[in-house]
């Protein structure tokens, strides 16, 4: 059993595990197979702030693996009346056998795996890390390049809030990836973040322009610019809409260079590439099931069959 707040959590062996448990269950999570190896466990969907496909899919998993969920929002419970993250936390982990949590307050998840004895995966918190986000992606890579070395990763739009870039940054360099961040200059990578990463021997580039990057990427990661992150509206008017993609840019890009985004996204995808073979962003997300199968499994102590039939 165990949490899962940053990707220093998992080495990279036991994300291979993960990636390896998460693609035998594909057909549990499209349900042409049914496998309730977390039959009577209970997970805690703990949202303190909107989500889509992170709190879906997490349900999605659970049930699909014969458990149960608890789905928790901020909006109509106590948090309104006051209650501390401590005090609901203390709560949860009574009700259930594991939490996921999303919080606007970076940190909030190490604070509640501290609080508590039953295992919490960080659904994401402020502009910090998004571990599960990182393993899917890590996924989505892996399934379409055959493996997760030495590829050319092209980092696109909110490089300074986007929590999934940030942990998928620190991931991809560990298994020798170069790195290229495309971003307007008030967007960019925080420098603690790079310089990190280049201690850890990574080639990492930033640039501002993005079309110069296209023929050499191996994977082309678009972000969406985060309204809500910014104290300031008018500093967002500035940097809006700023790169979009189009599949007229694909024209001289490597036969399996892949366009993939955590979504939702705004226009920084036009919607004439969702018919391209490079587009894996839908495929990306639906991953984003079998993957936290495995990670529920692994944080519960639940081995996943090494043959699954």
């Amino acid at each position: 059993m165990g949490d899962l707040v940053t990707m220093d959590d998992l080495t990279n062996d036991e994300i291979l595990s993960v990636l390896g448990d998460a693609n035998r269950l594909l057909p549990v999570a499209k349900g042409t197979l049914h496998l309730p190896l977390l039959e009577g466990k209970v997970l805690a969907n703990m949202f303190f702030e909107n989500s889509t496909r992170t709190r879906m899919s997490f349900e999605a998993a659970m049930k699909r693996l014969g458990g149960s969920v608890l789905n928790f929002s901020s909006v109509g419970t106590s948090v309104a009346k006051g209650e501390t993250l401590f005090d609901t936390m203390q709560m949860i982990d009574g009700y259930a056998d594991i939490a996921a949590i999303r919080h606007p307050r970076q940190g909030a998840a190490q604070y509640s795996a501290d609080s508590v004895e039953i295992p919490i995966l960080n659904a994401g918190d402020g502009a910090g890390n998004h571990p599960t986000q990182t393993m899917l992606d890590l996924f989505t890579i892996n399934n379409s390049h055959g493996s997760l070395d030495g590829l050319n990763v092209i980092l696109v739009g909110d490089l300074r809030y986007g929590r999934t870039v940030h942990s998928l940054s620190h991931a991809l360099v560990r298994f020798g990836a170069s790195l290229t961040m495309v971003s307007p200059t008030s967007l960019r990578m925080p420098k603690e973040i790079v310089s990190d990463l280049r201690s850890h021997g990574a080639e990492v580039n930033e640039a501002e322009s993005l079309q110069d990057q296209i023929p050499d990427a191996d994977v082309i990661y678009m972000t969406r610019i985060q309204k809500e992150r910014f104290p300031d509206e008018d500093e967002y008017a500035k940097v809006a809409g700023i790169y979009k993609l189009r599949a007229s840019d694909l024209s001289g890009v490597k036969k399996a260079m892949i366009v993939m985004h955590p979504l939702p996204r705004v226009d920084e995808i036009d919607p004439s590439l969702d018919s391209t073979d490079h587009a894996k962003y839908f495929e990306q997300a639906f991953n984003g099931v079998p993957t936290r199968m495995a990670l529920l499994c692994r944080s519960l102590g639940v081995e996943v069959p090494k043959k699954v039939s």
